[in-house]
């Protein structure tokens, strides 16, 4: 009689990786619930989450499993060669986009290219949006980040974290990023408030801000350009 192997399926709802990951998206799963996503099935004894979870230990952490060729794999009890090889095709998509991404890194070199960035998605947001990019010390772009929706206030936009992702990303600048949903990028009061508080932070943090960025209805103003950064 044939041994059944233990699917995700054995697992209670709530401990599903798959359903886990359309409740929440992919950022609150595990290493080891992401890759039982891939391998699909554990084997007698193991779930795909536990079997997941072998895998990274038997590898040495995820770090590591890129290091593993299929044959190394293979020697992991309960993968198989179709386990495997998934595996692979995974890690070598991920190799490839981290390569591409390091190579068509765009480079800010005026504040229009940083307005290029996210004009035709931002100009038509109906609420105010507060963005970040990341720069490295040749102005590629290193990410932008999301901060806070909502009317530009102090509170909302807290220099903790404005510069949490530029920390964790070891940037050398960052650019501020802000819609008026009116289509008019005249800096209000707060957003000359905002500007001056988070410039402070980062002279103390030694994060250079290059510039504060309105985008309106196809058009934006630079604070750098207008003298209003007041970190100059």
């Amino acid at each position: 009689m044939t041994t059944r192997r233990l699917t995700i399926k054995d697992l209670p709802p709530s401990e599903r990786p798959r359903e886990r990951l359309l409740a929440g998206g992919a950022g609150k799963l595990s290493d080891a619930e992401l890759l039982a996503i891939l391998i699909r099935s554990g084997t007698s004894q193991e779930t795909a989450v536990q079997l997941a979870e072998r895998i990274l230990f038997e590898a040495g952490g995820l770090q590591q499993l890129p290091r593993c060729c299929l044959d190394e794999l293979l020697q992991i009890k309960g993968l198989g060669a179709a386990k495997a090889v998934t595996i692979l095709a995974a890690l070598e998509l991920s190799t490839r986009l981290a390569s591409r991404l390091r190579t068509e890194l765009p480079i800010v070199s005026s504040p229009g290219d940083a307005a290029g960035l996210v004009m035709e998605e931002m100009r038509h947001n109906l609420r105010e949006h507060f963005r970040v990019v990341l720069l490295d010390s040749k102005h590629k772009v290193l990410g932008i980040e999301e901060i806070s929706i909502g009317s530009l206030n102090t509170s909302l936009v807290h220099p903790r974290e404005v510069f949490r992702p530029a920390i964790r990303k070891s940037c050398a600048s960052i650019i501020l990023l802000h819609n008026h949903p009116s289509g008019d990028p005249t800096p209000s009061r707060e957003d000359l408030d905002v500007t001056r508080r988070l410039s402070e932070a980062g002279r103390l943090i030694g994060i250079e801000i290059l510039d504060h960025i309105i985008i309106g209805d196809g058009n934006f103003v630079s604070f750098r350009e207008k003298g209003l950064l007041g970190n100059s």
